[in-house]
């Protein structure tokens, strides 16, 4: 069993039978809301960015921090993946290069898009095969938007699909809110801040599994 805990934006705490991996942390104080309460064997940043690079909040001693990270490599019994991407339209002209990551816990295979600021192309489909979760970006302004994000999701098509980095209480970014996603898509399905799954309980087709941000 692999539990899910989302501590807002587009952090994530992932923990498994032996290693917890966190996406994406930041620091709460400069957004408006609360930090991370957790700490992560494995630290995964995306792009340089204040509200995704507080690796300090999430970090023990022997934390490994793998960030921005392109190619393959196993951290900890954990399989990861780097693919490069931008966080723009304009090959990173605009606000530079985002990392997605395909991760591998427990059987479970994760993908974190990060700041994505594009549609994937198909290479970058090719490169992540078969996806069981997906963290999306969902907000706008910085990221994707509603229609890419269903775009992709319908392009992926991962068994559980969880909508990120969009507006919530206290945050102090102008991000859409999650329904402008939510209201193109069905099977829509509204949980607790922390949830828990195993690789054989994977709904199928996609579940969007919206997340209580506290």
């Amino acid at each position: 069993m692999v539990v899910i805990k989302w501590h807002r934006h587009a952090c994530f705490e992932i923990r498994g039978s032996k290693v917890t991996v966190v996406t994406d942390p930041h620091d709460g104080v400069s957004l408006g809301i609360s930090p991370p309460s957790c700490k992560g064997d494995i630290v995964l940043v995306s792009h340089n960015h204040f509200d995704h690079n507080a690796v300090d909040v999430v970090s023990k001693p022997d934390t490994e921090v793998v960030s921005a990270f392109i190619g393959e490599k196993e951290v900890k019994g954990v399989y990861i993946k780097g693919i490069k991407t931008y966080h723009d339209k304009y090959g990173g002209r605009q606000r530079g290069e985002n990392t997605v990551y395909l991760f591998i816990v427990d059987g479970i295979r994760f993908v974190h898009l990060g700041d994505l600021g594009h549609t994937l192309e198909d290479q970058h489909l090719k490169e992540l095969g078969e996806v069981d979760i997906l963290f999306i970006p969902v907000g706008g302004t910085f990221t994707i938007g509603a229609k890419e994000a269903v775009e992709i999701v319908e392009k992926l098509k991962p068994r559980i699909t969880i909508p990120m980095h969009y507006k919530i209480p206290g945050l102090g970014l102008p991000l859409s809110e999650v329904d402008k996603f939510t209201s193109r898509l069905k099977k829509i399905v509204e949980k607790p801040n922390e949830v828990s799954v195993t690789k054989e309980e994977l709904p199928e087709p996609t579940e969007i599994w919206v997340l209580a941000p506290k």
